[in-house]
């Protein structure tokens, strides 16, 4: 891998999570990522307007054109190939990737999904449907998952989670805030780990880390009405560096 770690990013909505990746990677001075293509699964999404903001290349796929699986899969490939990224993220990207896709990419793809995973994932199971799913349940954690994709919905192996409390009386609104914002720096630091070699996904199909993504005492859940998930995890890859003030991470984020 070169010293920069070339990345394209698939989304569906508003890219929040993308916004992240900007804020916390896309930076011209000591980051070693540069984000070079949004992969937009439609038109009119408020993650191209983020993109042309950072003056990050953009490609639009276009239902009108052809909706079918064949017209995506080429669509898909062709511009990944001009990308030619060394890692492929998915950030609310809500299509199936194709499997020719994923094959070429194999170990190079990861995706953002809004559980734990395996519990609440699979078709259908993004956005607002993953949180109303977690209250129903009477589930008392939930959080991200950051995992490998395979040729299934969320069954990719799982390289990092961040546990986030589930509170008396909350409501899919209320998880799915906490959540996000757990989002925005768990991605972004699965991400600066792919930069540095720190992991890789194995002959048989696991995530296999080969420097610690935890540190000494990890993390603790908390559990009081105003805190923002778990304690953050003891990762070296973890920011803390304040991010422009013109991000914008209120929107809600399909996934």
């Amino acid at each position: 891998m070169s010293d920069e770690t070339r990345v394209a990013v698939l989304a569906s909505g508003g890219g929040t999570n993308f916004q992240a990746l900007i804020d916390r990677l896309h930076r011209p001075d000591d980051e070693p990522v540069r984000l070079v293509r949004l992969l937009a699964g439609s038109p009119g999404i408020g993650a191209l307007e983020r993109a042309r903001s950072a003056g990050i290349t953009t490609a639009t796929f276009d239902p009108a054109a052809g909706d079918g699986p064949s017209e995506h899969e080429a669509w898909l490939g062709r511009e990944l190939e001009r990308a030619d990224p060394d890692l492929v993220t998915l950030a609310g990207y809500l299509r199936l990737v194709p499997a020719s896709v994923v094959g070429r990419y194999r170990g190079r793809m990861i995706n953002l999904h809004p559980a734990l995973l395996p519990t609440f994932g699979g078709e259908g199971m993004y956005g607002h449907r993953v949180h109303e799913a977690v209250v129903e349940s009477g589930a008392r954690v939930t959080g991200p998952t950051v995992h490998f994709v395979n040729e299934e919905y969320d069954q990719g192996a799982i390289i990092a989670q961040w546990p986030v409390p589930v509170h008396d009386g909350d409501s899919p609104d209320d998880v799915a805030e906490r959540v996000l914002g757990v989002e925005h720096r768990l991605l972004p630091a699965v991400v600066r780990a792919f930069a540095a070699d720190a992991f890789r996904l194995t002959d048989d199909g696991r995530c296999r880390w080969e420097r610690p993504w935890f540190g000494g005492d990890a993390f603790r859940i908390t559990t009081t009405p105003d805190d923002g998930g778990g304690e953050p995890p003891a990762s070296a890859w973890m920011d803390d560096r304040p991010v422009p003030e013109q991000s914008e991470h209120s929107e809600s984020e399909q996934e």
